[in-house]
């Protein structure tokens, strides 16, 4: 188990890391201005679209129904998965279809464009929407490899879809250096764009595939799909889908507002980047840390979770949910602190290169310290909702999600309304992080109830002792910061000196608090449980159980 966890988390961090090139390589090529922002409008379409069509629903619902097949069915749960994969495919295939042929106005949804503007949008968007199927295939894959443990591939292959893009944008830096805008770009200098970021995703899905055969599985597609099983999963996953159809509503007015906040920028005169690019740049680095951490606890805790839950074992569940809080803090914590103490070093080190110039970065990195409180409680939530996926209750966090995303809408009205441009998107980014303090509590609640606790004072004590040294790095991190500009100056130099003794000043004060913490944390091959508790087993089966003061006596 820790060896694959090790895996796992390396190969996740060498994605991120890739990750980081790619955005960068990016950024170097097209700015952080409106010629970008259409790049990035056309090529987060088939992203938003595929999570919320059938994404969000794979993640959450796939592997707790997997691992229940396989402990249930004759074969294994390969008759199982042969039908959930063809229903799948059929599904992605038509989406993609649907999607190249809607582009304009899908284009039209997320970026009130006209002229040279919307034409070089709409056509990146018809060259990234096929991506919809093969997101759609590698989640696929990956799901039914980590179901039986095999967890590495899905999270090495997608470095090659960034060394991909990393070439093609290094190709386009050497043949179109000059195009600063969408009048300026060739019919086939936007076919390198589109085809080639497309071509990232393709190679990525299918290196995945020869891995299936390897795990053991021999997929024949299988269109007999009455009566084999599929109706539970489906309802859950109408629930996954409506959760994340509500927080893409929300992604959609952000979208909209930082886009139209760029126009207001250029009209006024700003001369720097504070809109759509700043704001997804931002959250791209912001969410790294997730990725590799929490991603990879969750991934690993999964399948353990999803059989002590089937075989009704709330107390199992409530330790693995609460060992995985508790170990994902370790990091999350600290990496939450050195982005509110250093995100404009951060994205300075990441991004100013080519032209993109200091003020852009440092709009993004204010960016990037609003969106740092929200860090810790979007990973709490996440693996808090993998517990829940795994008592099969898929009804609370579509309803926590409708709470977040209001609020989230709510407060990045106010930061429209009332702040100015070069302010406006960082307001929202901070609203971002308020609502999902209120989505983790709510999520917390009612997990806590369903299993009868949630060792919340273990996880509330890891957490706040880790804070408050946290804290105290990052303080003595902002001075180091504020030292460096005046000496170095505020470029990538006198940025990456600082960000290097930050982390320098993090690993001293943190580690001696985090270190036996973590000796503590490492998960056994297998957790003692407990035995079935049958008045316990309704909490974890039917989400519907009563709980709180109408639980049942």
């Amino acid at each position: 188990m820790l060896r694959g966890g090790a895996n796992l988390a390396l190969g996740s961090a060498v994605s991120r890391l890739t990750g980081f090139a790619r955005s960068a390589t990016v950024v170097a090529a097209l700015g952080t201005g409106l010629f970008a922002d259409g790049y990035n409008v056309a090529n987060t379409v088939p992203n938003i679209l595929y999570i919320l069509l059938v994404g969000g629903a794979l993640n959450s619902v796939l592997v707790p129904q997997l691992v229940r097949a396989a402990r249930r069915d004759a074969d294994g749960g390969a008759g199982y998965t042969d039908r959930l994969l063809t229903a799948v495919g059929c599904l992605l295939l038509v989406l993609t279809l649907a999607g190249v042929l809607a582009a304009p106005a899908i284009v039209s949804a997320y970026a009130d464009y006209d002229g040279a503007q919307r034409t070089l949008t709409v056509a990146l968007a018809r060259m990234c929407l096929p991506q919809i199927l093969f997101y759609g295939m590698f989640a696929l894959v990956g799901e039914v490899l980590n179901a039986r443990g095999r967890f590495g591939p899905m999270a090495w292959t997608p470095i090659l879809n960034n060394v991909v893009v990393i070439a093609v944008f290094g190709s386009f830096l050497l043949v179109a250096h000059d195009v600063r805008d969408a009048q300026g770009i060739t019919p086939a200098q936007v076919r390198l764009l589109g085809l080639g970021t497309t071509l990232g995703i393709v190679v990525q899905a299918l290196t995945l595939v020869p891995y299936l055969r390897a795990a053991g599985v021999r997929f024949r597609p299988r269109f007999d799909w009455r009566g084999h099983g599929l109706g539970a999963p489906l309802r859950m996953a109408g629930w996954a889908v409506a959760m994340v159809g509500v927080s893409q509503l929300g992604y959609w007015l952000v979208t909209r507002l930082a886009v139209e906040v760029s126009d207001k920028a250029v009209k006024s005169g700003l001369g720097h980047g504070v809109g759509y690019t700043a704001y997804a740049n931002a959250q791209l680095l912001w969410i790294v840390p997730h990725g590799v951490v929490t991603v990879s606890i969750a991934t690993m805790l999964m399948p353990r979770i999803s059989r002590a839950a089937a075989d009704g074992h709330p107390a199992t569940v409530r330790a693995l949910v609460s060992r995985g809080l508790r170990l994902n803090a370790l990091v999350i914590v600290p990496v939450s602190f050195l982005f509110l103490a250093l995100g404009p070093q951060v994205t300075a080190v990441v991004f100013q290169h080519g032209i993109t110039t200091e003020a852009d970065t440092r709009s993004m990195g204010l960016m990037l310290t609003a969106f740092a409180p929200g860090l810790i409680a979007y990973s709490g939530q996440y693996l808090i909702q993998r517990g829940l996926y795994a008592v099969q209750d898929a009804r609370t966090p579509f309803r926590a999600t409708v709470a977040m995303t209001l609020a989230g809408a709510l407060f990045s009205l106010i930061a429209y309304w009332t702040l100015p441009a070069e302010w406006a998107v960082t307001g929202m980014a901070a609203g971002y992080s308020v609502a999902q303090v209120i989505g983790l509590v709510w999520l917390a609640r009612v997990l806590r109830r369903r299993l009868r606790g949630l060792d919340t004072v273990r996880v509330a004590r890891t957490h706040l002792g880790l804070a408050l040294v946290s804290a105290g790095a990052a303080g003595g991190s902002w001075l180091l910061a504020r030292w460096c500009a005046h000496t170095l100056g505020s470029g990538p130099l006198g940025a990456a000196v600082a960000l290097a003794g930050a982390v320098v000043l993090f690993a001293v004060i943190v580690a001696p608090v985090a270190y036996p913490r973590a000796r503590r944390l490492w998960l056994p091959e297998e957790p003692a449980r407990s035995a079935p508790d049958p008045d316990a087993m309704p909490r974890v089966i039917d989400p519907d159980a009563p709980t709180g003061r109408h639980r049942r006596v």
